[in-house]
Formats: structure tokens, sequence, C-alpha cells
């Protein structure tokens, strides 16, 4: 995977967010949503949300606008934008508090950051979590494991990483960081350094209760997580997929988000027809809030279908 790409497409992502961080933007409030996987509690916390313009080269590549917002249409969203959600998850297990990806942080201002609002909200230290996964290092997924003032935002938890995505991570310069939303890169490595515990990819990290899903194509590392056990598990896929319209209905497109485009979309198109397939119970940290749901399969149309659950 060449870095040159990595970089590039990563500054696109943070250019745009960006221009829509001082647009007069929308700011990031804290909310959370209780729901069961099996015998675990797990919690949707709000961190914030995103947006990027339908423009041809923010978002998807190589379509028209007009293309997209046809399918932005079908699904019953604003022809103009797409909106992102931005909700990491918390689990807890016996003995254990998990967190799934860590928010933004200070990383993108206003628009997100309400991470540790929204653990308040819902009765959560931060002292208590004890273990802390990352699908991969972008600074909307990172920002979150630091305090503003550089501090450990998670002080007893370990830090779960994929071995190449910390050592993507670890092997930055502050230029190719900044160019992947992380404003405080040296001091992120240096503080959370003594807590990562990296993985090899694929790897059953918590027997019974967390094993990693790697899935190529948007970082080095990139993984998701299936949490649970037996009937009862809830796959929480990372960036594998940003939008609940298109990136579900059409997977094979190409993004402006990830390292490595063409695998990427391959990994989209198998993984979107496997988990329709098996009914998989989601965890969507870019969906809209909650992120809860199901990619289901009708009249050869893939669509994303939230969950209500108790």
């Amino acid at each position: 995977m060449r870095a040159s790409l990595i970089a590039a497409t990563a500054l696109l992502m943070l250019t745009c967010v960006t221009r829509n961080a001082t647009a007069d933007p929308p700011a990031a409030t804290a909310r959370f949503f209780t729901f069961p996987i099996g015998d675990l509690n797990a919690i949707a916390l709000q961190d914030g949300s995103l947006q990027q313009p339908n423009d041809g080269k923010s978002f998807i590549v190589g379509r028209p606008p007009s293309e997209v917002a046809a399918v932005l249409a079908s699904g019953g969203a604003a022809t103009d934008h797409l909106e992102f959600g931005l909700q990491p998850l918390l689990v807890r297990g016996k003995n254990r508090v998990l967190l799934f990806d860590t928010g933004a942080g200070q990383n993108f201002g206003p628009i997100a950051g309400a991470l540790s609002e929204s653990l308040r909200a819902a009765g959560v230290d931060p002292a208590k979590v004890t273990d802390i996964f990352i699908s991969h290092v972008h600074g909307d997924h990172v920002g979150g494991l630091l305090t503003p003032a550089n501090a450990l935002a998670f002080p007893n938890a370990t830090v779960h990483i994929s071995a190449p995505e910390w050592s993507y991570l670890s092997g930055m310069d502050a230029h190719t960081a900044q160019l992947v939303g992380i404003a405080q890169w040296q001091a992120l490595v240096n503080t959370i350094k003594s807590k990562v515990a990296p993985f090899k990819p694929n790897a059953d990290i918590i027997p019974g209760l967390v094993r990693a899903v790697a899935i190529q194509g948007h970082t080095p590392g990139h993984s998701g997580y299936l949490i649970g056990a037996g009937a009862n598990t809830l796959l929480y896929f990372g960036d594998t997929l940003h939008h609940f319209i298109v990136s579900v209905r059409d997977p094979q497109w190409l993004t402006a988000f990830d390292a490595d485009p063409p695998t990427a979309a391959a990994s989209r198109v198998e993984f979107v027809a496997r988990v329709a397939a098996s009914g998989q119970l989601l965890y969507a940290v870019h969906f809209p809030f909650p992120g809860v749901g199901k990619i289901v399969k009708k009249d050869g149309v893939y669509s994303w279908v939230p969950q209500t659950l108790h």
C-alpha cells in the first residue's frame, strides 16, 4: 500500500472536514443509547457528526454527483451533501468495560468531541474502562484517547490496535499525522505507547468476547471487531462502510476516504453480501445514531435497516 496514496486520500478527507468545521458547524452534543448483545450491555455514545459535499471528489469519486444524488434520493436523504454520524461503542462484560474507538477528541473542532459528555450522561466513569479497541488511526477514531491536556483519557485501559496499524501510527511524522486528522501526533504516540497491546490481524483478542476481523483497503491495519459469542454477536465494522445509503447500495463505488480505493471497494462488496446473507447484527460508527442494525437484500438492492433494541 503506497504511502503517497494514503497521504493524498487522507488530506482530501481532512480538507473536507475542516471546511465544514469552519462553516458555522453544528455543535457536538451528548447522547447515548443502551441495548443488549446477549447478556452483554452495550451503549452507543454520540461524539459528533460530519458532512461532505456531493461534489464528485470529497467522498464518492469517479461518479457524477447527479448519480450519487439519485442514490441519496432513493433513500430519502438530501442530495447536495452526505451526512455521517460519529459514535464510539461501549460494552460491559464480566469484569471488563470495553470501548470501541474514541471519537475525534480535539481534532475536528466543535463538530465532534462529545464522547466524554456522552459517557458522563450514560453514567460511565472513564477510569473504569479496561480495554479500548481501535479500528484504525484516523483522527476521528483516536482523538478521544487523550484529554485536552494530552493526558490519558482512560488511564486504566489497555489500547488494542492491530500490529500493522500501530506500526503505521508510530512510524508517522507530524506532517502525515496532520493529513490523517491527528493534531497532536507526537503527544498521542508518547502518551499511549505504554498502554498499547498490538495484535495480529484476525486475532482472538479476548476469547469468547472480542475477536478482530481484518477488513482491507481503508488503512494498512484496519480492523473490525466481532463482539460476543454464539448466536449473540455484534460486528463493529469500523470504516468498512461510511454512508448508510451510498456505501450499502453501491459498495463498488470508490471513495476518497480509503488509502487503497480498489481494495476497499472489493472489501465492501464482499462484506455487504456476506452480512446480508448471514443476518449479522452490525454496529456502524458513521451511520445515523445509534448505528445498530442489519443490511438486507430485497429485489436485488441492499439497504440498511436500523434496529430498535431494548
